[in-house]
């Protein structure tokens, strides 16, 4: 993902680059760092992308992708961790969330990653720019990220004409979204159906950002049983029946929450994400860009995000499986969002600041972890502290 920062910067490092073609780029990149040392290449790499402006970087790592100069790692067959849901075979639990890969560019080498399952999007039916610049914010003192995109993609036509060219090996996920002048956006998530579901081994209604305006209303529960039937009968049309997931905010308010549960579930839902980039907790930041604009991810989402889940979990009851998100950077806390109900989990924000070694790191570390409870499944650890912390317990 660095290899190609690494080659721009070669002569600062005291490395010889043999000329600008993609061939040396991948000479370069194999001669600095083996796959086997990713993480050591991204020590090295680190703060070249740290030094640009935390889009340019993000631009650079999906252009370095795009070359074939990511690392990769292959995730050993471990029953322990491997699962079916919905009918796809999970290998892992961990996945990518949605925002990294806004347009399907790079969905084969993020599962070569060591990923189990992969999600890009957001994607809107027309293309648009999003929201004026800046508006990513690394934030280093806190290992947070604040993000007002304001999904920023080319649109659901080319994410189609590039998912149609992509197999991956892992299950694939489509984030599905409203552009934001529409007039009808339920009409826009069943178009983006329409037109996805049929290349996607899951879709997922995306309601929870808070960067397109009023996007969060329909996380109310008429709305959601309105968005989830048109996307349901959207996929029936284009003769898809991928499992639709609702994605929503961690910001809910127990009553939204439980409103937006029995949405989901009188909707059709096949599950749902808890959740997304949060308004609040600024309180907790330290970095001076902290009062930026935007959803913050990263750290400081830890502890929210775990306690939402774990209460959405107690919701359910059994009735969906959950996909918990937000501020996992590490094994251990990858361990307790499982304890506290998620069945799969996803990262964004943890890969700039610890790279991609962090899903071998993450996806070991959990293994361990479990057998080291006496576990002999995932499945058994799935929810066993939830209800604790729903009942207002530590997380």
């Amino acid at each position: 993902m660095a290899a190609i920062v690494a080659h721009r910067f070669a002569p600062m490092l005291g490395l010889a680059a043999d000329g600008p073609g993609v061939a040396s780029m991948r000479g370069i990149s194999h001669r600095i760092c083996p796959r086997r040392t990713m993480a050591d290449l991204f020590s090295l790499s680190r703060p070249l992308l740290h030094a640009l402006d935390p889009e340019t970087a993000h631009r650079a790592s999906i252009a370095g992708l795009r070359l074939g100069l990511g690392p990769r790692w292959q995730p050993p067959d471990d029953p322990l961790l491997a699962q079916t849901l919905w009918g796809l075979t999970f290998r892992t639990p961990l996945g990518l969330a949605a925002g990294f890969d806004k347009n399907a560019e790079v969905p084969a080498a993020m599962a070569a990653l060591g990923f189990g399952f992969v999600e890009v999007g957001t994607v809107t039916p027309r293309p648009q720019a999003g929201n004026p610049r800046p508006r990513l914010f690394r934030l280093s003192a806190d290992q947070a990220v604040i993000n007002r995109m304001g999904f920023n993609n080319e649109g659901a036509e080319a994410m189609q004409r590039r998912l149609r060219r992509w197999t991956l090996g892992v299950p694939l996920s489509v984030n599905l979204g409203a552009n934001k002048d529409s007039a009808d956006r339920p009409a826009d998530y069943a178009a983006c159906a329409r037109m996805l579901a049929p290349l996607a081994d899951m879709v997922v209604v995306n309601v929870s950002s808070p960067n397109t305006p009023g996007l969060r209303d329909l996380q109310a529960r008429t709305e959601v049983e309105t968005l989830l039937a048109g996307v349901r009968a959207a996929c029936a049309e284009a003769g898809a029946a991928p499992p639709v997931l609702l994605k929503v905010a961690p910001d809910l308010d127990d009553a939204g929450l439980a409103d937006a549960v029995e949405g989901a579930v009188a909707g059709g839902a096949n599950g749902m994400i808890l959740g997304n980039t949060t308004i609040g907790l600024r309180e907790m930041l330290s970095d001076p860009q902290a009062g930026e604009t935007g959803g913050l991810s990263g750290r400081p989402l830890q502890a929210l995000a775990c306690e939402r889940l774990a209460r959405a979990y107690v919701l359910l009851a059994g009735r969906l499986p959950l996909i918990g998100v937000g501020g996992i950077d590490s094994a251990e806390a990858a361990y307790a969002r499982i304890r506290h109900g998620a069945s799969l989990l996803q990262l964004y924000s943890a890969l700039v600041f610890h790279g991609p070694g962090l899903v071998r790191t993450i996806t070991e570390g959990l293994a361990r972890r479990l057998r080291a409870d006496g576990f002999s499944h995932i499945g058994e650890a799935i929810g066993c502290d939830a209800g604790r912390t729903a009942d207002g317990g530590e997380t």
